[in-house]
């Protein structure tokens, strides 16, 4: 056997067994964090309500329309969420590797096991994190460009890549940036082979508009559509997106990055020294730029915003591998130890995430208020919770139960109130909790961006009303109010 392949089997099959292991032990994932809420929402439109209108939500309908997909395939468990879950990661891998595969074997299988690490080193939180959904489209994308730029003739490429791009930017609209950087690209290469652009360029920009279009018309056949636009305009824009910033920039095991961002750039470097610099490097380059962006533009400082970062990363440190092993230099051992490295910080991170104490918490704590509140519910009875992640409307989709309001969470209450908007909305909640009264309301403790139960005390309104009730539960994170 060649050197190089002996270096590169020695590559894989280490990222090999430490995707099964991580797999292995990933087996028991509950549905937790984020995705109870995304599943209560499309259990409730499945039921007949009215995305936006009857549900306060600020992610896009694409996010909807997949949980839907996943409750009707695999149902609301935590076993079918495991295999949705793992199923999404295995099409996101295929993914990545048919972007890297024309350098090698070795580049399309190491970049798609190293995605899979990298997604199954993060716990159970980050199954199905938006984010995480969002990472094929824009690979699918990338690589219909990436095709097109190589065989110009074959515009079918374009076709398919915009239509994915598109249905992404239903999932986040973030990615309709990737789509500008890609559009300009396709310009670029067009002028560059002495073609007009307009028909490539026509071609991609219409298939990227067919989803958006297909989402709005959803929306408005489902009369949500003038209900979203207040959410975008009116709250969403203004007020949400400054909500929540961090005081210092942070990532849970952000030692992972540092060889990942060190293997990269000298992958990146290899490529324009030699001179091998082709458009499907300038697409994932792109790529490269649309995760920083995608992460530092939405100023939370949450680790799933990084996953189209990791998605595009994962191409480009293994792009080059195949041919720096066979030139036997000094740069191949440093991309090896920079492979190596992040492999092992990111299995280290992987049994760290296992054993994570507060996913525990949290679904003790889900199980808790569902056996609270289990057997005292009629068939027209009502239940408001205020909270945002910590067990409450994962509780009511356990329990199949439905609020008085349209407010999943308590937190739009606490902010800028002086603004017009919070001010109707507290009306608005005010206003449905009168209409229905609800049995129990379910106080969580922990609100966000920050609080404890002493955040009622700046809702007046609320407080009066909840002086109505009685205690009937205190528990651990949460005080359960009867009527």
């Amino acid at each position: 056997m060649k050197r190089s392949s002996i270096a590169g089997a020695l590559v894989i099959l280490p990222l090999a067994v430490l995707a099964g292991a991580l797999a292995w032990r990933s087996r028991g994932w509950p549905l937790i964090h984020d995705a109870p809420l995304m599943h209560y929402i499309a259990w409730r439109i499945a039921e007949g309500a009215v995305p936006y209108r009857d549900l306060f939500d600020m992610n896009f309908p694409g996010v909807y329309l997949l949980h839907m997909g996943a409750l009707r395939l695999f149902g609301a468990g935590d076993g079918g969420w495991r295999a949705f879950d793992l199923t999404w990661l295995g099409g996101t891998s295929l993914a990545v590797a048919a972007l890297a595969e024309p350098w090698g074997r070795l580049a399309a299988v190491g970049a798609g096991l190293f995605f899979a690490v990298y997604h199954l080193a993060g716990g159970a939180w980050q199954a199905g994190q938006r984010d995480f959904l969002l990472c094929p489209f824009v690979l699918l994308g990338a690589l219909g460009v990436a095709r097109w730029a190589e065989r110009s003739r074959e515009r079918s490429s374009l076709a398919w890549g915009g239509l994915a791009l598109g249905a992404g930017i239903t999932v986040k609209p973030h990615a309709g940036l990737f789509a500008a950087a890609l559009i300009v690209l396709i310009a670029v290469v067009a002028r560059r082979d002495d073609r007009s652009p307009a028909v490539p360029l026509g071609i991609f920009a219409a298939t990227i508009a067919v989803a958006p279009l297909a989402a709005a018309a959803w929306l408005t056949a489902k009369g949500a559509l003038a209900a979203w636009r207040e959410i975008v305009f009116d709250y969403l824009l203004p007020l949400y997106s400054r909500l929540g910033r961090p005081d210092r920039w942070t990532v849970h095991w952000w030692q992972v990055w540092i060889p990942i961002a060190a293997g990269v750039a000298l992958s990146v470097g290899s490529a324009l020294a030699r001179h091998r610099f082709t458009a499907r490097h300038a697409v994932v380059t792109l790529g490269l730029g649309y995760g920083i962006a995608q992460f530092f533009g939405q100023a939370k400082g949450w680790e799933y915003h990084l996953y189209p970062l990791a998605a595009f990363a994962a191409v480009v440190l293994f792009a080059e591998a195949g041919r720096l092993l066979e030139s036997r230099k000094l740069v191949a051992v440093a991309l090896l130890a920079c492979m190596a490295s992040s492999g092992v910080l990111l299995g280290l991170k992987g049994v760290d995430a296992a054993d994570a104490a507060w996913i525990a918490a949290k679904e003790h704590r889900v199980s808790a208020v569902v056996a609270d509140l289990g057997g005292r519910l009629g068939p027209e009875d009502f239940v408001q919770v205020l909270d945002t992640t910590e067990a409450g409307v994962h509780a009511l989709l356990r329990l199949h139960v439905v609020q008085p309001t349209r407010f999943l969470y308590d937190f739009h209450f606490y902010h800028d109130r002086e603004s017009r908007i919070v001010e109707r909305l507290r009306a608005e909640f005010i206003a449905g909790f009168d209409a229905h009264p609800p049995k129990f309301v379910v106080l969580l403790e922990r609100g966000w961006p920050a609080g404890g139960y002493e955040r009622v005390e700046g809702f007046a309104d609320l407080r009066v009303r909840l002086s109505a009730y009685r205690v009937d539960r205190r528990r651990d994170g949460y005080i359960v109010y009867a009527r």
